[in-house]
């Protein structure tokens, strides 16, 4: 009983570190992305920089929720191993 419940309780750690490590990882390259089409974009319309920068910190921002949800819902995991 309790080798099977340790079992059961690493597991879940274990899931939810790799969930953490796969959700941070896609933060990083969703932003890499974005900062490289929002470099691309000002070089080839810099007058366009001003609305290109703001939509950039937007998405950012909705990105990094999105990371930041997938961290909760790791410790959530964690935890109620």
């Amino acid at each position: 009983m309790l080798p099977t419940m340790l079992l059961d309780i690493s597991f879940a750690i274990m899931g939810a570190g790799i969930g953490a490590g796969l959700a941070a990882i896609g933060a990083g390259i969703g932003i890499g992305k974005i900062g490289a089409s929002a470099m691309e974009g000002i070089a080839r319309q810099p007058e366009a920089a001003g609305k290109i920068q703001g939509a950039m910190l937007v998405i950012a921002a909705l990105i990094e929720v999105a990371a930041l949800f997938g961290l909760v819902i790791c410790l959530l995991i964690s935890f109620k191993g």
